[in-house]
């Protein structure tokens, strides 16, 4: 007791308060303490079965109470649970007290509080009896109850219990069916708080599937007309709510559907039923719902009309559609709520479904506001908003009639493309698979026919998509996964990866289709409205090239990279169509990108496929597709060969037809293939032609480098086809020989040789073709097959070797560059031609033939590559064979062309040429064999018929007989120059040229003068040498010789020192030679006295070409230079010879000192120039003091005696030891020390070895012009 009240006295009032309103204090003294629940609140339970029903208490006070109790329940459900299940009576009778008051009391917070306790106990306890006597109660109260008016409070109860307890809507349903009609009562109760209860009540009933099944003839005959009214007559929220609710149950079912959508079946009942419309139907009911302003009800009906439509859109959909859903559905989607956009969405999808709903032109009225909709969703953060919406539009764009145009102009088309470009580059990638299925059916013709078409916004729409299936693949591939626990989901995301590229593809046909389409189109060609002057830009024909572009550049490495991880048929059926539609789609690219893909392995890659998958009857569809790219692509290449001549018409109509029928045949792998093409057994014709067809497949793969079968296996298999042939007297078609022929070249071992008689058959076979280059392709694998085998060189070697010439296009200008540092590399294929030639010299016969007798460019081509071959194989000797067969040309030529031999070939400068070249490559101080001479007569012969304008025969021949004279031994000089001074022809064409040095003519002739200067003075210096006879005299004018010197033209200083060497000849000889006649020019003035002495010069000739010599040498031309000099010495010995005075008044003119110090200021060291050191020692010879005085002398022997004498070139050395004898004899080396240095010094570095630098060639080709640098020089 004392303890009570000190428990009493710590409490504070306010809580003691509290616990007292929850015990009924007259009472509670007589309660087991069992009944008092241990924690706060402090509640009996027993005094609330007690305080709860009695009248006296306050309805205050009760709802205190409750308030508490389910205050507890919810805080400590397992304490209260306990203390109410302690004993089943108490808990029943808490239960009935509960519910009579729920009866008893009108307020309305004290219901629901009740109801709410009744509802938390009944589930907690689950107690079936307590459950079924609720329900009794429940059921002995609407049955008891005169009106519907109080029943509200009994119908919500149910309701909710049947919501919190599933299970009783079976039994309510099976023990309680008379229920129902009471439920009936207060449907049509002018109550709407009640009806909704009925409502909701419903609803929790036809939630369950046996409940629902049960009641079907409840719905039948009384329920479904009276609810469409009360649906469609609904004032409060409350009801509108619950009525929904109950539709959406009802929709789950068809039956129900059916029975709510057929508006003969609602008629019927509808007479019989109080308070029900006739004229009432579900799509007008809905209709009106969606016009309402409030969100929930607009998306609740939305639901609704989709519940519907998912049970058949086809049987359902045309009421909706006639009741013009769809125009408000579409106005629904500018509304700022997610969830009624996406509700909407649904809704239009399965709309959508119904061809009706096209018709009715509902799209072309609500495309707008999808575009709209679309751009709008796509700046919320919902995927699942953006998926519905883009699914909308692609079931919009899909099944669009294309007679009925979706976009009515181009702005909107291109709103449309600009929303589907931002969709597809989404993040999210489920929302950007479904922008690309959109993409494909937005790419078609009847979309975007509305001029202009977009190509810029197509082009910018599929690099999007292209660009986000390539990140895709990328970033699968950086996060490949590693371990064994990972496979799975690297193959997950493998199928992912190759769905989405599919689908990618998909949308990428698409594009081919429309282009392809557009073509048959011509105001989609371009822009109508661009301008005349205007740049074109938005055009079908850069469309396309971008089309190939985007494929070459994205959809072939995706797809490439792909197939290194799996192989999906339907991927590569779409993706083969691609490349197959792009040959149509860019027709004047189709040759090279045919040519790109057989190098990229197509072939082989096509092959596989339909060896994999369309063995068979399977994949029918692949098989198909790859065999028209394969098709297509054959074709192509064989239409536009790159290494050989196209087919005729009729060849390549042959071929297209075989090609066509037995391509879909093919199927098998390469070892089987190999295996079908070797056999040799009995072969009709459309199993032949399917060897045909495997052929060209593999000489079309081999010829773009794809070797995807083994060179040994083909090439035995190859000749097997062949001999089969030959076994069975058939000749193949012209292409499948050229493959057969082709194909055993490349595969031809080096080591391995056909046997005799497949070589036979090759023969054979051959004969029978007009020409050779009927079967020809350009590689040098098949020159060697042909020049390998003697029985097919005889034959065929010629045609072949000028096939391969006219087909080379390797450039060897370079390597005909002598003058380049080194030997560059040769090409592949002159490398195969040079190692036949050194293996099969005989073959440089033919090439002579060629020369002569093919067009120039091929002779020209030839030409440049023998003679790289003579410069690199200098020890093979092929010099006496050439020359032998160049004769017999040279023979049969002046024989059949004798008067006109330039007429005979355009070839024949070429032949020259190459002769003068084999001159030029013999061994100097060589004795001239009987060939040799045979060749210069007929040469000489040759030259005599020509006239002076045939210069491309007379340089190259010019060329041969110069180097003929300076290139051999004195004693075959002698026979040489005799045999050419006896060809009178050869003497009048040289004074026609010399003639002809003064006139106006172009620079071509500039070259040929220059050697027949060059002749002349050989001509005159051996003749005058061993007085060989005269045939025919040469005259001269010596006045137009000083002329060409005074005057020169520019760019001829090679000219010059040919006349300068001409010149030099004549003085040496004192103008007595019996060849050149100097003649003069017109009438001349009486003679002086002085050019007496001089005859036949006189002094102002004299005067005039030492102008002219001190002009030329300022040009500082090292050739030109030392002919003035040599030209110089020969005149004042002349002059010297014949008036000691005049030479030294010549050789001390003032102005020669200015001269000489003009050419030693051209560099440093420039006294060590040859002709610098011998224009000093012919100064020193005529004692001239005031052009070198004797201090000058010596600064130049100081610097002679700093130089590096061992770098020197021989000429030099030579020159520098003239002026050193120069000095010692005329004693002017006062410095006997530095004398006796450089004396050692010269005898200490002989001539032939002196020079550090290697020696140089004598004989040298300058401008064309055959020269040698001692006859210039000497």
């Amino acid at each position: 007791m004392a303890a009570r009240e000190a428990a009493t006295v710590g409490t504070p009032a306010p809580r003691r308060e509290e616990e007292a309103a929850l015990l009924f204090e007259r009472v509670h003294y007589r309660h087991d303490p069992r009944w008092l629940l241990p924690v706060t609140p402090r509640l009996c339970l027993a005094c609330a079965l007690e305080l709860l029903p009695e009248p006296g208490v306050s309805l205050l006070r009760k709802k205190h109470m409750l308030s508490c109790f389910q205050d507890a329940l919810v805080r400590h459900t397992s304490l209260v649970t306990q203390l109410v299940s302690q004993d089943q009576r108490v808990c029943i009778r808490f239960i009935s007290v509960l519910f009579g008051l729920l009866h008893s009391v009108e307020d309305g917070s004290v219901t629901d509080l009740c109801i709410e306790v009744i509802i938390q106990l009944t589930t907690q306890l689950k107690l079936e009896q307590t459950t079924r006597c609720l329900l009794d109660e429940c059921h002995k109260e609407l049955c008891n109850m005169p009106s519907m008016r109080g029943s509200l409070a009994t119908l919500t109860l149910l309701g909710k219990l049947v919501d919190a307890i599933p299970a009783l809507a079976d039994e309510l349903v099976m023990e309680h069916g008379n229920l129902m009609e009471h439920l009936l009562r207060g449907l049509v109760y002018p109550s709407e708080g009640i009806q909704a209860s009925v409502c909701y009540l419903y609803g929790k009933l036809y939630s369950s599937p046996v409940a629902a099944e049960m009641l079907s003839g409840h719905f039948r005959e009384k329920l479904f007309p009276l609810f469409l009214s009360i649906l469609d007559g609904a004032q409060t929220k409350e009801l509108q709510i619950n009525c929904l609710g109950l539709l959406r149950q009802l929709l789950k079912y068809d039956l129900f559907v059916s029975m709510i959508m057929n508006k003969d079946e609602l008629g019927e009942s509808a007479k019989n039923i109080e308070g029900s419309s006739g004229d009432t139907s579900l799509p007008l009911v809905l209709k009106k719902l969606l016009l309402s302003r409030d969100e929930t009800l607009q998306v609740a009906s939305a639901h609704c009309i989709t519940a519907v439509l998912v049970h058949s859109p086809a049987k359902h959909a045309p009421a909706f559609i006639h009741a013009d859903i769809p125009e408000f559905l579409f106005e629904h989607l500018s509304s700022s709520s997610e969830m009624l956009v996406w509700s909407s969405y649904n809704c239009l999808t399965l709309l959508a479904e119904e061809p009706l709903f096209f018709s009715k032109c509902h799209t072309v009225y609500g495309i707008e506001a999808v575009v709209r909709s679309l751009q709008g969703s796509l700046e919320m953060n919902n995927t699942e908003l953006h998926k519905q919406g883009l699914l909308l539009f692609t079931e919009i764009l899909t099944r669009q009639p294309e007679e009925i145009k979706l976009f009515t102009n181009s702005a909107m088309c291109r709103d449309a493309g600009r929303a589907l470009q931002e969709a597809v580059s989404s993040p999210v990638l489920e929302v950007a698979a479904e922008a690309v299925k959109a993409t494909s059916a937005f790419l078609r013709k009847d979309h975007q026919s509305a001029p202009p078409v977009q190509y810029g916004e197509l082009q910018s729409l599929l690099e999007a998509m292209l660009n986000r299936c390539a990140e895709f693949s990328q970033t699968l591939l950086n996060r490949r996964p590693l371990g064994h626990a990972s496979s799975r989901d690297s193959e997950k995301a493998i199928l992912q990866r190759g769905k989405f590229l599919l689908s990618t593809l998909e949308g990428f046909r698409s594009a081919c289709r429309l282009a392809i389409e557009f073509q048959s189109e011509p105001s989609a060609q371009e822009n109508p409205f661009t301008a005349p002057s205007a740049k074109k830009e938005d055009t079908l024909e850069a469309f396309s090239e971008f089309l190939l572009s985007a494929c070459d550049s994205l959809c072939i490495p995706m797809v490439m990279r792909h197939l290194e991880q799996t192989t999906h048929p339907a991927l590569m059926e779409v993706f083969l169509s691609i490349l197959h539609s792009l040959f149509v789609i860019v027709p004047h690219m189709k040759e090279k990108f045919s040519k790109k893909l057989a190098a990229s392995s197509f072939i082989r890659l096509t092959l596989e496929l339909k060896a994999r998958f369309c063995s068979g009857l399977s994949h029918s569809a692949l098989n198909q597709v790859c065999s028209n790219f394969l098709y297509c692509m054959c074709l192509n290449l064989l239409s536009a060969p790159e290494k050989t001549g196209p087919p005729s018409e009729e060849e390549l109509s042959a071929v297209s037809e075989l090609l066509q029928h037995r391509l879909p045949q093919i199927s098998s792998r390469s070892p089987e293939s190999l295996a079908f093409l070797s056999d040799r057994q009995y072969m009709e014709g459309a199993v032949r032609q399917r060897q045909y067809c495997i052929l060209l497949l593999f000489y079309l793969a081999y010829i773009h480098e794809d070797r995807f079968v083994s060179e040994a296996e083909l090439f035995e298999a190859v000749q097997s086809f062949l001999l089969s042939l030959q076994d069975q007297g058939e000749r193949p078609p012209l292409v499948v020989f050229k493959a057969s022929i082709y194909l055993l070249a490349i595969c031809q071992d080096k080591d391995n040789t056909l046997r005799e008689t497949m070589v036979s058959a090759v023969r054979k076979f051959l004969e029978g073709i007009p020409d050779l280059q009927l079967v020809y392709t350009h590689h040098p694998l098949l020159l060697r097959f042909f020049l390998l085998y003697p029985e097919l060189m005889s034959r065929y070697g010629y045609r072949v070797l000028e096939l391969w010439f006219s087909w080379e296009e390797s450039s060897c200008e370079e390597l005909d560059d002598v003058t380049s540092a080194g030997q560059p590399a040769l090409p592949t294929s002159l490398a195969v031609l040079f190692q036949l030639l050194r293996s099969i010299p005989s073959i440089l016969l033919i090439l002579l033939d060629l020369i002569y007798s093919s067009p120039v460019d091929t002779a020209h081509k030839v030409l440049i590559s023998l003679r790289t071959f003579l410069r690199r194989n200098e020890d093979i000797q092929v010099g006496g064979l050439i020359r032998g067969h160049f004769l017999l040309i040279l023979q049969r030529l002046l024989v059949e062309h004798g008067a006109s031999p330039s007429e005979a070939s355009g070839n024949l400068p070429l032949l020259l040429s190459l002769l003068s070249l084999m001159q030029l490559k013999s061994v100097s101080e060589q004795e001239l064999d009987s060939m040799a001479m045979k060749l210069l007569h007929q040469v000489s012969k040759l030259c005599g018929k020509c006239s002076p304008t045939d210069v491309d025969i007379l340089q190259p021949s010019f060329n041969f007989l110069y180097w003929s004279l300076h290139q051999t031994t004195p004693s075959s000089q002698k026979r040489a120059a005799a045999v050419l001074l006896s060809s009178t022809g050869l003497m009048e064409l040289l004074e026609k040229m010399l003639a002809l040095t003064l006139a106006k003519a172009d620079s071509p002739r500039t070259g040929v003068l220059c050697s027949a200067w060059l002749l002349t003075a050989s001509f005159s210096a051996q003749q005058h040498k061993d007085s060989l006879q005269v045939h025919q005299t040469l005259s001269v004018e010596m006045d137009q010789v000083l002329k060409a010197l005074s005057f020169p033209k520019k760019k001829t200083a090679l000219l010059s020192a040919a006349i300068l060497c001409f010149l030099r000849t004549a003085l040496r000889q004192g103008f007595s030679s019996a060849l050149v006649a100097l003649v003069p020019s017109g009438a001349q003035p009486l003679p002086a006295a002085e050019d007496t002495v001089l005859a036949p010069l006189r002094t102002s000739q004299v005067r005039s070409l030492v102008i002219g010599l001190q002009n030329l040498l300022v040009q500082r031309d090292p050739l030109l230079s030392q002919a003035c000099v040599g030209c110089l010495e020969a005149l004042l010995d002349y002059v010297d010879a014949r008036s000691p005075d005049i030479a030294l008044h010549v050789a001390s003119q003032p102005w020669n000192r200015f001269l000489l110090f003009t050419l030693l200021d051209a560099g440093e060291n420039s006294f060590l120039r040859p002709e610098i050191l011998r224009l000093m020692t012919l100064f020193m010879r005529y004692r001239s003091s005031s052009v070198l005085s004797h201090e000058e002398v010596g600064d130049v022997l100081q610097g002679v005696a700093l130089a590096d004498l061992s770098t020197l070139s021989n000429t030099t050395l030579q020159a520098l030891h003239g002026f050193f004898q120069q000095l010692q004899s005329m004693g002017h080396l006062a410095d006997h020390s530095m004398a006796q240095t450089l004396q050692a010094s010269l005898e200490g570095l002989p001539l032939s070895t002196s020079s550090g630098q290697p020696p140089l060639q004598d004989m040298l080709c300058l401008g064309g012009v055959a020269v040698s640098l001692s006859h210039i020089r000497n």
